[in-house]
């Protein structure tokens, strides 16, 4: 079952890809924000139709978790809109990297900590390394992007 959860989170991230890209084009017509409403929108509709059909749990619940809970919906909200903010001006695999490094930093710091009522795994060197190595990756693509851009224009 690992493995197919690695396959599915896989195509997840090239579907994510495909999506900013698509998103950053877009909303140089219609707008940062446009956008962003147009992909929850798009996405409200099909989860309801996948509720009506496949849905098990209890949507009213979602009234009767904490509060902090749901700032869950706000978070994903701001990271779709930065995205979309980020990828015409620095480009898909800079925004997707930079993203997941944010991703990874504030993993290991509620890993470490045990945030949120996860399980707590301690930071240790190869962590460190993992985030040294991702940080590196995003200043080495993000200037690569910056040298092509420029000479493009040139």
């Amino acid at each position: 079952m690992g493995l197919f959860m690695i396959l599915f989170t896989l195509i997840g991230g090239i579907t994510l890809s495909a999506q900013s890209s698509i998103n950053g084009t877009f909303s140089r017509k219609a707008g940062t924000i446009e956008t962003t409403f147009l992909t929850f929108l798009t996405g409200t509709m099909f989860l309801t139709i996948f509720i009506f059909f496949f849905g098990n749990g209890n949507v009213i619940a979602l009234l009767e978790v904490p509060k902090w809970q749901l700032s869950a919906a706000f978070l994903g909200t701001m990271y779709l809109l930065l995205t979309v903010m980020a990828v015409p001006r620095i480009g898909v695999i800079a925004t997707n990297i930079a993203g997941i490094a944010g991703q990874l930093v504030i993993g290991v710091v509620i890993d470490h900590f045990g945030w949120f009522n996860s399980l707590i795994i301690e930071l240790d060197i190869k962590r460190v390394f993992a985030l040294l190595f991702m940080i590196i990756s995003l200043y080495f693509i993000y200037k690569g992007n910056k040298r092509s851009s420029e000479e493009s224009k040139a």
